[in-house]
């Protein structure tokens, strides 16, 4: 969602801050911001409506320069997009903050300050907060001790960048609920929601925790918790270079990412596998035994993680011999649940800050539930440090906004922890797991026989290019794959897509099926391609256009009215990892078709921090 960027240096920031927004545009965003202590001693802002490139050129037009500023693009919540409602926001002349996540309780306290006198130019939750500290830094003097007394009335989510006029020599921080990260530099010191923004200025970072609040100046750095001790935050040094923020060759970041999942599966298999089994220790050292407990479990993710969640039901019941649940983040943290006993609470996420995904932990935390494991992306994530157990991917940072390489990583992921739970209870084979893990280690070589057959689906998505409505089609693990490809489709290519169970198209969808609306099936050879089969026909006697995704043993070929593209061979359980590969690119060249921003779609957010 929203991003945050801050600097304090003896140097003009400016550039600093525009190139920091810049590598945030991932997370999807409607308006952008900056606001300068300038070489006059003041406080001077620009703000502007659309892409960061809009800013740049405001600031072209009327230059901006200081040593003391904060950025921010926008994501609406509260109000329309638009200027008066862009970041950073103003109290006075003397107050700027910009803010990601929302305030529960802003109307009250909108009520209130109009009580005390304050007038609101805009329709946010954010301009509350920024009045509220301006009323306690006149009551207190002291800035810091003013966000400290703010922050303790706001309720709900927030990551806070403030800086004062009146107090120039530091730029504070607090966070809840929204993630903020400090880069260190040499007297000069830097602040965003994410590490990404700085990794141009600085590859030292410190990681502020949950009720954390920051005074950085530009050679000191002081860190309260939550309960107002001062604290010391670990300092942490990156080297993997700033390349991944870079194109490179691709015309788009999506494409790249794409063509990564290769070597990020191969990293996210290293140092996991032994020579026939899944290390468990993977996982952490109290996982063996808590696995050997485990009787059932419960998965809880939202969009494309959630898709990866429901592969994850197939392969656990199926080779682990393990009940288990999925639902959608938003759904479980509102209804009564009812637990099961000895039930690993399992969640799934890229940033690790999902709103939703994060308070359904929060929430499972007080239900009884054996122990908790996050399987993320994101080290240092929220997720990550209130889960009992973790497996990281090693996906590296996905700048666009549909996710491709992540999604896959968590599948491997997955798929690690259904060999890691089956061994650990007894009741997977040694044989079978240790086939798997064979399996496993071929895996980034098939991706990449996938990946090879870029220009067959280059020319099917010519097929697409017309339409507004597509059906995907799978069955089995298959079906969470087609219903992933179908939300790829709309999500970049703004074609309305669907998924269901192939054995339901009589039930409904086929109603649907004509000569305007291609069916796009998943067809890997096991034990349900002939009843697939039988589904291809039904599509072919309306008149509709098959795009057969299928087994190069599979026995099917193009025809009349059906478009065949063989897929490498595959062990059955791994198929949905590797069938994913091909609708990724289908998607991907259907929207570079149709001229859409495919990086950043319209109205979507990467990271999504707010419910």
């Amino acid at each position: 969602m929203c991003g945050i960027v801050g600097a304090i240096a003896e140097r003009n920031i400016t550039a600093v801050l525009v190139e920091g927004l810049k590598r945030l545009e991932y997370r999807g965003y409607d308006s952008a911001g900056l606001a300068l202590f300038n070489t006059e001693g003041a406080l001077e802002r620009r703000r502007r409506v659309g892409k960061v490139a809009e800013l740049e050129r405001a600031l072209a037009g009327e230059p901006l320069a200081g040593r003391l500023g904060i950025a921010h693009t926008r994501w609406a919540t509260h109000g329309a997009p638009s200027e008066n409602n862009a970041h950073p926001h103003f109290s006075g002349n003397d107050l700027a903050v910009v803010h990601n996540g929302i305030i529960e309780n802003h109307e009250a306290l909108r009520e209130r300050l109009k009580g005390l006198g304050y007038v609101f130019s805009s329709d946010t939750d954010t301009e509350v907060i920024v009045h509220l500290l301006d009323h306690k830094l006149q009551e207190l003097g002291d800035l810091t001790t003013a966000l400290k007394a703010t922050v303790a009335e706001l309720h709900g989510a927030y990551g806070l960048a403030v800086i004062s006029a009146k107090q120039p020599d530091r730029l504070l921080a607090a966070r809840s609920g929204s993630p903020l990260v400090i880069g260190l530099g040499h007297g000069e010191n830097f602040l965003a929601s994410d590490q990404l923004a700085l990794r141009q200025v600085t590859d030292r970072f410190m990681y502020l925790e949950e009720g954390d609040i920051a005074e950085i100046r530009r050679d000191s750095v002081q860190v309260w918790d939550a309960s107002g001790r001062p604290v010391q935050r670990e300092t942490v040094q990156h080297r993997e270079g700033a390349e991944a923020a870079d194109k490179g060759e691709y015309r788009h970041f999506m494409l790249k990412e794409i063509h990564e999942q290769p070597s990020v599966v191969q990293r996210t298999l290293e140092g996991r596998l032994g020579q026939q089994q899944v290390l468990v220790d993977a996982f952490g050292p109290q996982a063996a035994e808590l696995f050997a407990k485990v009787r059932n479990v419960q998965i809880v993710a939202c969009g494309t993680s959630y898709h990866a969640g429901m592969v994850a039901r197939y392969w656990l019941e199926e080779l682990a011999g393990v009940p288990c649940q999925v639902e959608v983040a938003s759904e479980f943290r509102y209804r009564k649940v009812v637990v099961q006993p000895d039930t690993l609470f399992v969640t799934i996420s890229q940033s690790g800050e999902t709103a939703d995904t994060l308070a359904a932990l929060r929430n499972a935390k007080a239900l009884g539930y054996l122990a908790s494991l996050a399987i993320c992306n994101v080290g240092i994530s929220s997720l990550v440090r209130e889960s009992d157990l973790t497996l990281l991917t090693q996906a590296g940072p996905e700048i666009g906004v549909a996710s491709t390489k992540a999604f896959t990583t968590q599948l491997v992921a997955l798929m690690l922890l259904t060999l890691a739970v089956g061994r650990a209870r007894g009741s997977l084979e040694g044989a079978v797991e240790a086939g798997l893990v064979e399996e496993l280690r071929r895996l980034p070589a098939r991706l990449g026989e996938a990946l090879a057959m870029d220009r067959t689906v280059e020319k099917i998505a010519e097929l697409f290019a017309e339409k507004h409505h597509t059906l995907f089609l799978g069955r089995g693990a298959q079906y969470p794959v087609a219903m992933e490809g179908a939300l790829k489709l709309k999500e970049i290519s703004y074609i309305h897509a669907e998924a269901y169970p192939a054995g339901e198209l009589k039930h409904g969808p086929l109603a649907l099926v004509d000569s305007d609306m291609p069916v796009v099936t998943v067809a890997p050879n096991n034990e349900l391609l002939e009843k697939l089969k039988s589904n291809l026909q039904e599509v072919r006697a309306r008149g509709g256009e098959l795009v057969v995704f299928a087994d190069r043993e599979a026995g099917l070929d193009n025809g009349e009215g059906t478009h065949v593209v063989h897929v490498p061979h595959i062990a059955d359980a791994l198929a949905p990892i590797l069938y994913t590969v091909p609708l990724q690119l289908l998607s991907y060249y259907v929207a570079v078709l149709k001229g859409t921003d495919v990086d950043q779609p319209r109205n979507l957010a990467k990271s999504v921090t707010v419910e």
